[in-house]
C-alpha cells in the first residue's frame, strides 16, 4: 500500500485507486454483511489486512455497489429491506437430532393480530399442519424499513421430520386468496456415512490418476474400462479401495484443456475416457469395425499406446472418429425405430433435465461457433446472443441442431453406462469401500456449467490461496467462486445435484478444498494472490446436506484439509464424521519431526502426496526444488536456498522417524549424507510406516509404487513449462499383478494392517428426492 493511501487508513478513510474516498467502517459494514473478511492469516501466522480495492471489487463481483459512500448506503439498505421483507428464509436446513423445529418467520406489524396456518409437506408425501397467531409467539427482532415495522418470530413446530427435503408454507387464514410463503425445509443428519465394520477398519487402496494408465488394450489413455480392471485387481491383492481423479467433463473440442480440476462441468463425465470398443452398439457397427480394424487406423493406436507422454489430441481424433460413426448406428438402427434401446436412452435423457440439455447444447454449439475460429474457445468468446443460453438465438440453434446436441447426450449416457458397471463390479467382489472419488472445488469458467447458471457465479474474480511453503507466490485457480446469496436462494439445489451425480457409483468422495464449505479464497481479476480475501459460506447448512447425501448414497466423505484451516473448522468436520485428509510430508511435531504414526487421527486418509506434491522419488531428490528454480517461482534467492537446506533436514528426519519404527531398509543409516538410494525397499518402508497409522484409508500412489520422479501437476505452471497431467505410468496394466514391486507393495501393507473381514451386506440405497 502506497505511503498516502497507509495515512488514509490510519484516519478511518481509504483513497483506493480510483480516486474516490470511501470510510472504511461503511465499506467494513458492507463486506461483514456479505460474507467478506477484512484480513486474513497466513501459514506463517502472519496477519494481512485486506485491501480496500479488493473489498470493493469482491463487492461488485457479488453485485453490491460500492464506489461511494452514498452506493454502500444504499446497497446495505436494500439488503436489510430484503431479509425483513421474505416471511421465511429462502432455505431452512435443521438437525434432525435438533431438541425442537423452531423457524424464523418476518411478518409486517399490522399482520400480528391475525390468525395464521402452517402445513409442512414432508418429501414422501405425508402432511401435517396448524394454526398460530403471530402475536401470542416471542419475537426475535424487529425492524422499520421505509416507515414499515417488521416483526421475526419463532414458530415452534410439533416435531423435527425426518431427514430429507420437505416444504414449509405459512399464510393467512382470512385471506384465502394471498399467496402463501412458502420455503423448502431440509433436515440432515448429524454425521456422515461411514459402512458397517469400518468403525475401527483400516483399509489400503491404490489411488489412480486414470489418464495415465497404461493398458493392452486401451487407446493411448485410461477409460472406464480400465478402472473396472484396477477394481478387480485390488480385490484379488487384498485393498478394499481404488481411488481415482476427478472424472468431471472436460472439452471434446480441446482435449489439451486436460487439467481434471478445471472440469467445463461436475455434474457431467469426461468422454474421452469411453472404451469406444465397450459401447454395445460398436459389435453392430461394421463401419467402426472395419475402420478400427485398418492398418492406418492400427498404427496411429500403436503411436499413442507407446508415446512416453499423454497425446490428448491423437487420443480425442481416434476415439471421437469412432464414436461418430458408432452414434450414427445408434441413431439409425434404434432411434429410428424406437427400440429398447431407444427408450432407455431417452430416459437418461429426460433423467439428465436441464443440466444434461444445457451441457449437450454448450458442446454444439462451441464446436458450431469455434470451427473456424480457435480464439472462440468458451462461452464468452462466443457472439452476444449465445452467451446467455435462453436467448431466441440459442433455442433456435437447438431446434435446427437436434442432432448434434443429441450426440453428445449419447457421449455421456455411454460414459454413465460403463462408470455405473464399475460401481457394480465393486460390490460384485465385496470391497469394502469401493471407488473412490473426486469433487473438484471449482469449474471452469468458460465451460457448460458456468455458462448454463451464469447466475451462480462470480465474475472477474477466481478462486485461489495465500501464499504457502509450497506457493511461495500464493494461486489464483482461474475458478469462479459460487454467490454464497445466489446458492442460498436456489435452496442449495446445485449442490444436492453435485452430490448426487458424484456420489452415485462412489463408496467414497473427497471434496477437494472442503474448507470452502466454510469459507474460500476469493482473487479479483488482474491482482496478486496475496491480495485476495476470504468468503464466507453457510457452512452449517452445506455440511448437514453434505452429511445426507452422504447417507442416502452409502459413501464416505473425506474433506481435503490441507493449508489454513479457519478456526473451529477441524472439529466441526470430525463431529461431523468427516475423514481429514493427512499427508505424510505435513503431518510434523511442531519441532518439525516426522509425527509418528500412532499420532495420526483415527478419523482420517492418510498418503505420501498428493497430484499437486512432488513422488516420494522426487521429494527425496528435490526435483520439485529444482524445476520451481528453473521456472523462477521462488520469490527470492533467499527462499530457494531456506527451502533447499529444509529438504535436507527433512530427509534426514525421515529417516529417523523410519528408524524409530524399525523401518529402515536393510543397509540403510540415518544419517542423510550421502545418505540411501531411493530404493524400492525404502518405498516400501516409508508406507509401512503410514500404513502403522490408526487413519481408515491408507492410498497409495502408483507414482510412488513405480519410482516415478515427476510430479503428476506442478501448480503455478502451463503444460508448456510442465508436462501437467500428461506424465503415464510406466508399466501395463496387465503386468501389475506380476510385478515384484506391486506384489511386495501389497504383501508388505496388508500386513500392516491386517487381514479384511468379510464384508457386510451393503445396504440398499435410498432413492433420490424429487
Amino acid at each position: 500500500m502506497e505511503e498516502r493511501q497507509l495515512a488514509a487508513v490510519v484516519r478511518g478513510v481509504v483513497a483506493p485507486r480510483g480516486g474516490a474516498r470511501v470510510n472504511l467502517t461503511l465499506l467494513e459494514r458492507a463486506c461483514a454483511a456479505c460474507g467478506i473478511s477484512t484480513e486474513y492469516r497466513d501459514v506463517w501466522g502472519k496477519t494481512h489486512r485486506v485491501p480496500a480495492d479488493t473489498c470493493r471489487a469482491l463487492l461488485a463481483a457479488m453485485g453490491v455497489a460500492a464506489g461511494s459512500d452514498a452506493e454502500l448506503e444504499q446497497a446495505l439498505a436494500a439488503r436489510e429491506a430484503r431479509d425483513w421483507r421474505r416471511v421465511l428464509a429462502p432455505v431452512l436446513v435443521v438437525r434432525a437430532d435438533a431438541p425442537e423445529l423452531a423457524v424464523p418467520v418476518t411478518l409486517p406489524a399490522p399482520a400480528l393480530g391475525r390468525r395464521h396456518s402452517w402445513s409442512l409437506v414432508e418429501e414422501q408425501g405425508a402432511r401435517h399442519g396448524g394454526e398460530f397467531e403471530p402475536a401470542g409467539l416471542p419475537a426475535i427482532g424487529e425492524r422499520r424499513i421505509s416507515g414499515a415495522g417488521f416483526v421475526r418470530f419463532a414458530l415452534r413446530l410439533p416435531a423435527v421430520p425426518p431427514p430429507g427435503y420437505h416444504r414449509l408454507e405459512i399464510g393467512a387464514l382470512d385471506a384465502p386468496g394471498e399467496a402463501r410463503a412458502a420455503a423448502p425445509l431440509i433436515v440432515v443428519p448429524a454425521r456422515c456415512y461411514l459402512p458397517p465394520g469400518m468403525a475401527n477398519g483400516r483399509v489400503w487402496g491404490p489411488m489412480v490418476n486414470l489418464y495415465a494408465l497404461r493398458s493392452e488394450r486401451n487407446w493411448g489413455i485410461g477409460d472406464y474400462t480400465d478402472l473396472r480392471g484396477v477394481m478387480e485387481l485390488a480385490a484379488r491383492c487384498g485393498a478394499a479401495v481404488v481411488g481415482v481423479n476427478p472424472l468431471h467433463a472436460l472439452f471434446p473440442h480441446d482435449p489439451e484443456h486436460a487439467s481434471p480440476y478445471s472440469p467445463a462441468s461436475r455434474q457431467l463425465l469426461n468422454v474421452l475416457y469411453l472404451d469406444p470398443e465397450g459401447v454395445p452398439d460398436f459389435a453392430e457397427c461394421e463401419p467402426a469395425r472395419e475402420r478400427l480394424a485398418s492398418a492406418e487406423f492400427q498404427a496411429r493406436l500403436r503411436a499413442v499406446r507407446g508415446a512416453e507422454r499423454l497425446e490428448y489430441r491423437a487420443v480425442a481424433e481416434l476415439k471421437f472418429e469412432i464414436l461418430e460413426r458408432i452414434y450414427t448406428h445408434f441413431r439409425d438402427r434404434h432411434l429410428a425405430r424406437g427400440t429398447e434401446r431407444a427408450a432407455a436412452f431417452r430416459a437418461f435423457q429426460q433423467a439428465g433435465g436441464e443440466s444434461l440439455r444445457l451441457a449437450s447444447l454448450f458442446y454444439a454449439l462451441q464446436e458450431h461457433l469455434g470451427a473456424s475460429d480457435a480464439r472462440v474457445w468458451g462461452w464468452r468468446s462466443w457472439p452476444e446472443p449465445y452467451r446467455d443460453p435462453r436467448t431466441p438465438e440459442v433455442a433456435q440453434y437447438a431446434r435446427e441442431h437436434v442432432e448434434r446436441t443429441e450426440y453428445h447426450d449419447y457421449l455421456q449416457w455411454n460414459a454413465e453406462l460403463q462408470l455405473d458397471a464399475v460401481g457394480k463390479r465393486s460390490l460384485e467382489l465385496g470391497l469394502r469401500v469401493g471407488l473412490y472419488q473426486d469433487l473438484a472445488v471449482g469449474v471452469d469458467p468458460g465451460g457448460a456449467e458456468a455458462w448454463g447458471a451464469q447466475s451462480l457465479y462470480a465474475g472477474a474474480v477466481s478462486i485461489g490461496c495465500p501464499p504457502d511453503d509450497f506457493n511461495l507466490k500464493g494461486q489464483s485457480w482461474g475458478l469462479p467462486p459460487l454467490l454464497p446469496d445466489q446458492l442460498t436462494a436456489a435452496a442449495y439445489a446445485p449442490i444436492v445435484a453435485l452430490l448426487r451425480e458424484n456420489m452415485r457409483d462412489a463408496g467414497a468422495l473427497r471434496i477437494d478444498h472442503v474448507m470452502g464449505l466454510m469459507r474460500l479464497f476469493w482473487v479479483p481479476a488482474g491482482e496478486l494472490p496475496a491480495r485476495g480475501a476470504y468468503v464466507s459460506y453457510p457452512f452449517e447448512d452445506l455440511l448437514g446436506i453434505v452429511a445426507l447425501e452422504s447417507q442416502r448414497n452409502l459413501c464416505i466423505v473425506i474433506g481435503e484439509d490441507l493449508g489454513t484451516l479457519p478456526d473451529g473448522l477441524a472439529e466441526r468436520l470430525r463431529a461431523a464424521g468427516v475423514l481429514s485428509y493427512r499427508l505424510l510430508y505435513f503431518e510434523r511435531e511442531p519441532d518439525g519431526a516426522f509425527r509418528a504414526p500412532q499420532r495420526y487421527p483415527a478419523q482420517a486418509l492418510a498418503a505420501v502426496s498428493t497430484h499437486d506434491l512432488p513422488t516420494l522419488r522426487g521429494f527425496w531428490q528435490g526435483r520439485d526444488l529444482d524445476l520451481r528454480s528453473a521456472l523462477k517461482l521462488f520469490p527470492s534467492e533467499e527462499l530457494r536456498q531456506r527451502q533447499i537446506v529444509e529438504r535436507a533436514q527433512d530427509r534426514a528426519r525421515l529417516l529417523v522417524a523410519l528408524e524409530a519404527e524399525k523401518l529402515l531398509p536393510p543397509g540403510a543409516s540415518v544419517h542423510a549424507i550421502p545418505g540411501p538410494e531411493v530404493t524400492h525397499d525404502f518405498m516400501v518402508a516409508v508406507h509401512r510406516f503410514l500404513a502403522r497409522t490408526p487413519c481408515r484409508l491408507l492410498m497409495v500412489q502408483p507414482e510412488d509404487l513405480f519410482g516415478q520422479l515427476d510430479q503428476v501437476n506442478l501448480p503455478a505452471t502451463t503444460a508448456v513449462e510442465h508436462p501437467n497431467w500428461r506424465h503415464r505410468l510406466p508399466l501395463e496394466l496387465e503386468q501389475w499383478e506380476m510385478d515384484e514391486r506391486w506384489r511386495s507393495f501389497c504383501s508388505a501393507l496388508n500386513a500392516e494392517r491386517g487381514p479384511l473381514a468379510a464384508p457386510a451386506p451393503a445396504p440398499v440405497r435410498a432413492p433420490d428426492a424429487t
